[in-house]
C-alpha cells in the first residue's frame, strides 16, 4: 500500500485563505488525501516532529483538527539519532531544520510520498527513496492509475 507523510502545512491548508486559487486547490487535494487515508486507500505516517509542531499551534481548533488526523496514522515515527544525522545532511542542501526533520522521519518510515505545499522543499529535496510532491499533484498522480 502507498505510504504518505503530510507535513504540517498540508494539514493546515483548510484553515488558510481560500480566496487564492492555489490554496483552494491544495485544500481540496489535502481533504481528498485524508479521505483516502480514512478509506484505507493509502497509509498515513505520523511522527513526533508533527506532534511537536502541532503542539505549538496557537489555534486550538487547528490543533485539534490535526490531532484527529494524526490519530489515523498507521505508523508513527520517533526521531532517533540516525534521523537527526540525516536531517543535518538535508539541512546542508538548504532545507530548514524542521523540514529536514520531517523528511528524515518520512524516509525512515519508508514513505512513498512526502506531501507538502512548500515549493522550496519540493525543489530542494534530492533523495531517491520517496517522491516530494504537492497535494494536488499527488491526487492527480494517484487518479491517473485509475482506468476511468
Amino acid at each position: 500500500m502507498t505510504r504518505v507523510y503530510l507535513d504540517t502545512i498540508a494539514y493546515s491548508r483548510p484553515f488558510d485563505d481560500q480566496a487564492q486559487p492555489k490554496i483552494f486547490l491544495e485544500t481540496q487535494a489535502a481533504v481528498i488525501i485524508l479521505q483516502m487515508v480514512e478509506a484505507k486507500a493509502v497509509e498515513l505516517i505520523s511522527s513526533s516532529v508533527l506532534e511537536y509542531e502541532n503542539s505549538r499551534n496557537p489555534y486550538p481548533i487547528k490543533q485539534e483538527a490535526m490531532n484527529r488526523y494524526l490519530q489515523l496514522a498507521a505508523l508513527r515515527q520517533e526521531v532517533s539519532e540516525v534521523i537527526r544525522q540525516r536531517a543535518e545532511e538535508l539541512e546542508k542542501n538548504g532545507l530548514k531544520a524542521i523540514d529536514a526533520l520531517h523528511i528524515a522521519c518520512a524516509e525512515a518510515a519508508k514513505s512513498d510520498y512526502f506531501i507538502t505545499c512548500d515549493k522550496r522543499v519540493i525543489n530542494r529535496y534530492s533523495g531517491l527513496t520517496m517522491k516530494v510532491i504537492n497535494p494536488a499533484d499527488f491526487v492527480l498522480e494517484m487518479s491517473s492509475d485509475d482506468p476511468g
